[in-house]
């Protein structure tokens, strides 16, 4: 960005946020789950609800470049690194209330606590998240989901920042357009501020079981012990996406530090010192190989953002 823009930008922002919660030439590689990629300008944790719209509303106004980052769980930074403002919601929007069967939270809370709380209310329908590394604002974003269950499945309403307006207000799960890996959000730029969760309830023992199932599934079935993003790319209809990346024969193959998991042909993983750019050629031989042998072209799951 340019400099000019920069200082007005900081200086508008550090009317409500400190300034040792704006971090310059931000590494990436600490903030998303592939370890890998290059540093943004700036990335800016604000410490509450209304620090974060009040940022949200100077990027609006001076038009900058910036992205809402979670738990970094679906997002690789290319190399070059990432010409704008990093957003990160975190541990000062996650909140989680409890009303009856309706769990509130903040769009920082992890998924991993929104499910252990719902455990410890006896509440059921959120076990498929356990696993999820992911935060519930994005979960929302791109309708994150596991095992037959999705966040369409148990969400309510949103409240959010609406981008085209400034204002905040409240969406019905009808209003997000809900579908495969896809939210109306991804459109219209919006923010998850909070979300409403409702549950049934259930039997404790039962719940923790079916969790600690799903989680034996995960630990046996994905390489869990590797930077990665998950899933890497969406499921093609009628197809899966595992399942064509083993039959195109490309189980382990590698481009520098990246590789198809040995475990899991749907996961990339990085292997220990993956760059960016490792993983966008892998991805690509990934791609054109399958359309190759089978005319399907894999779209990518995770979201690639920055330079080259």
């Amino acid at each position: 960005m340019r400099t000019i823009l920069v200082k007005k930008i900081l200086k508008k922002l550090k009317k409500e946020i400190s300034e040792d919660r704006i971090t310059e030439n931000a590494d990436m590689r600490k903030y998303t789950s592939f370890r890998a990629g290059g540093c943004a300008d700036f990335l800016v944790e604000p410490e509450n609800e209304n620090q974060l719209i009040h940022a949200l509303n100077v990027l609006r106004q001076e038009k900058a470049e910036f992205m809402v980052l979670g738990n970094g769980s679906n997002v690789l930074v290319r190399d070059g690194g990432y010409r704008g403002i990093i957003l990160k919601i975190g541990s000062g929007l996650s909140r989680i209330d409890v009303e009856d069967n309706v769990l509130e939270c903040g769009s920082g809370a992890l998924l991993s606590v929104i499910s252990r709380v719902a455990l410890n209310e006896g509440l059921s329908g959120f076990e498929f998240a356990s696993g999820i590394p992911g935060s519930a604002g994005g979960a929302v974003f791109m309708n994150a989901g596991a095992y037959g269950g999705e966040m369409k499945h148990v969400l309510e309403s949103v409240r959010v920042f609406e981008f085209r307006t400034g204002i905040v207000r409240e969406m019905s799960v009808d209003e997000l357009d809900l579908s495969y890996r896809h939210s109306i959000l991804e459109e219209t730029g919006d923010v998850v501020l909070s979300l409403r969760i409702r549950l049934q309830e259930g039997d404790k023992e039962e719940i923790s079981e079916k969790m600690k199932e799903l989680a034996r599934q995960r630990n046996l079935k994905q390489p869990v012990q590797y930077p990665s993003a998950g899933s890497f790319f969406k499921r093609p209809e009628g197809y899966f996406a595992g399942k064509l990346v083993q039959d195109a024969g490309l189980k382990g193959v590698s481009v520098g530090g990246a590789q198809v998991s040995e475990l899991h042909s749907g996961f990339v993983i990085n292997t220990g010192e993956a760059t960016a750019d490792d993983i966008i050629r892998l991805m690509r031989l990934v791609q054109n190989t399958v359309y190759d042998r089978f005319g399907v072209m894999l779209e990518p799951e995770v979201r690639i953002i920055g330079e080259e």
